[in-house]
């Protein structure tokens, strides 16, 4: 019996002929009719570019690019022609070649009393020089002059990850920095500036609950920490809050009182089982949330906040979820309302709407990485976790006139346009005005026009 079932196999597979040949990867590339790039800034290869700023007035024309590893520090670009870009300043971290780790991932443009500041994270490995070093703090109001550029203060508290300027509904410029630690560090910038950085640092939101501890990618399991933040005036509730993607998921707060901010609510997507978050954006008028947890096969997922809010209960279900290759995975997102511009890592810039949050649908993509799948940060050795970790790594949106800029962590700068998208502003959604591009005279736009 066990003989004639083997001749049974041979002749069927006779019968069908010989085996396909192993499929070859197709490398992505181009993009959709409605993506056009305007320009491309190479920018040295493998993980030497990382976060992005770009500024909101078009009378300043410069973004901002942070600069990592052997070439940590920062790349100033020009865009006063989208189309033709010019890099009109470089800074770098002195004696690299003594430092160890990424550098500082982040990067954030701000302004207060009417000048123009940038505040440029530092993430250095212990044994390396700088390891205590927090934020670097340059002074860009005389671009674009090159010879203006002046650093104006240095801020301890090392490893910060994401920094995220906030116009406070008081009139406070804020500094909130994401460090080593289970908390995100609050800084008044003005203080910082005047030389008093022992003063400077207000306060500080804490990683809620029991996520005292955080499962890293290799199984081990490391300190509780914030990833990045996000803050915005909520109109409904009229109370400022900050939202801290990190260990446990996405936590809020009412951040009404910066010295101490009163907790809300999680959203911890699968009741639990994400053990971390790493981006988090809300809509203009708080009811909707776009969460991002940096894993392979996790999909951008669309959170309902005001139940939870109402109601002072955790979110553990998203309402919607959008993915551009479910062989993948996106770093962060920006949120002009109904669209989420995501740097979606080998998937490049992708454009998805948000007009039904329960049905998300791509609108426009264009493939910055051209690479090979699954060859990213850590390589083949982690095929479910940072092999996928190559690609667009950030992107921002200018209000004033669309223009998108994105940075992939191979290939540099890249600056798109969305037909049909020529600015934005929330009032013609009818939502309120309110994105992570601050209104630095006027304050938070959910109080004055």
């Amino acid at each position: 019996m066990q003989l004639r079932r083997i001749a049974w196999l041979l002749s069927a597979l006779i019968a069908a002929g010989p085996l396909p040949a192993q499929e070859v990867p197709v490398l992505k590339r181009g993009g959709s009719p409605l993506v056009r790039m305007l320009s491309h800034v190479p920018m040295d290869g493998y993980f030497r570019a990382g976060g992005l700023d770009i500024e909101q007035e078009l009378a300043r024309p410069y973004v901002y690019v942070s600069r990592m590893l052997d070439e940590a520090g920062f790349t100033i670009v020009n865009l006063a022609d989208p189309e033709k870009p010019r890099v009109i300043y470089d800074w770098r971290f002195p004696n690299l070649e003594l430092h160890q780790g990424l550098g500082g991932e982040n990067l954030r443009y701000f302004k207060t009393r009417g000048r123009y500041y940038l505040a440029k994270t530092s993430s250095f490995e212990a044994s390396s020089p700088d390891a205590d070093l927090g934020m670097v703090i340059f002074e860009v109001t005389g671009l674009p002059d090159p010879s203006k550029v002046r650093e104006v203060a240095r801020v301890k508290g090392g490893g910060v990850t994401h920094v995220f300027p906030y116009k406070h509904s008081d009139g406070r410029l804020l500094l909130i920095t994401t460090p080593r630690g289970p908390y995100a560090n609050v800084y008044d910038a003005d203080k910082l500036l005047a030389g008093d950085a022992r003063e400077g640092l207000i306060g500080r939101v804490p990683v809620p609950g029991d996520t005292g501890l955080n499962r890293a990618q290799d199984g081990t399991m490391r300190s509780a920490s914030y990833h990045d933040t996000y803050a915005a005036y909520d109109p409904v509730a009229k109370q400022d809050r900050v939202y801290g993607a990190g260990s446990g998921g996405f936590h809020a707060f009412d951040f009404s009182k910066p010295e101490s901010p009163r907790y809300l609510t999680t959203i911890t997507p699968g009741a639990g089982v994400v053990a971390g978050g790493h981006t988090f954006t809300v809509s203009p008028d708080g009811r909707y949330a776009v969460g991002n947890i940096e894993r392979q096969f996790w999909p951008i997922m669309i959170f309902e906040l005001k139940p939870a809010m109402d109601q002072q209960r955790p979110v553990t279900t998203p309402i919607g979820g959008w993915t551009a290759d479910w062989q993948d995975a996106s770093h962060t997102h920006e949120l002009r309302w109904p669209y989420v511009f995501v740097a979606s890592f080998e998937d490049g810039l992708q454009i998805v709407s948000l007009i039904d949050p329960r049905h998300p649908k791509t609108v426009g993509w264009y493939h910055t990485c051209e690479c090979e799948h699954q060859t990213g940060w850590g390589g083949l050795q982690s095929p479910h976790a940072s092999s996928v970790f190559n690609g667009a790594a950030d992107v921002d949106v200018r209000n004033a006139d669309g223009l998108i800029a994105l940075t992939d962590y191979t290939s540099g700068l890249w600056v798109f346009h969305l037909d049909g998208f020529d600015g934005w502003n929330g009032k013609d959604w009818q939502m309120p005005n309110i994105s992570s591009a601050q209104m630095w005279d006027a304050g938070p736009t959910g109080l004055r026009p």
